[in-house]
């Protein structure tokens, strides 16, 4: 998930498609979706007083802008937040622009909407 040229691989349908990110999806949300039913169940979760889960639940420009700009970053990028801060352990140029990049994006955001 780290790897760039895998997600690009991945997201790549109709040229050289590499599936094999897919059995990472499928492994997470084989554990993910039987247990998130449920720990919802729980009063709380084990290490707070409530769960935060979204009441929201109407689409607006806010949410859908952000989803296309993440990804397009995605799918020019090959990297999302998560895997992009692990992978700064390999001091890839491209993924500490990328980081930068992206913690300029939150900046400039939170700029914008304060």
């Amino acid at each position: 998930m780290v790897n760039p040229a895998k997600v690009i691989g991945f997201l790549d349908l109709l040229g050289n498609w590499d599936p094999s990110l897919a059995l990472v999806m499928i492994g997470g949300l084989s554990i993910t979706i039987p247990l998130f039913h449920f720990v919802l169940k729980l009063d709380h979760p084990l290490l707070d007083n409530r769960f935060y889960l979204p009441t929201r639940q109407d689409l607006d420009f806010n949410l859908i802008g952000g989803a296309v700009i993440f990804g397009a970053g995605w799918g020019i990028a090959g990297l999302c937040p998560g895997p992009a801060v692990t992978a700064l352990v390999t001091l890839n140029s491209s993924v500490i622009l990328f980081v930068a990049a992206m913690l300029a994006g939150m900046l400039l955001h939170k700029f914008i909407t304060e």
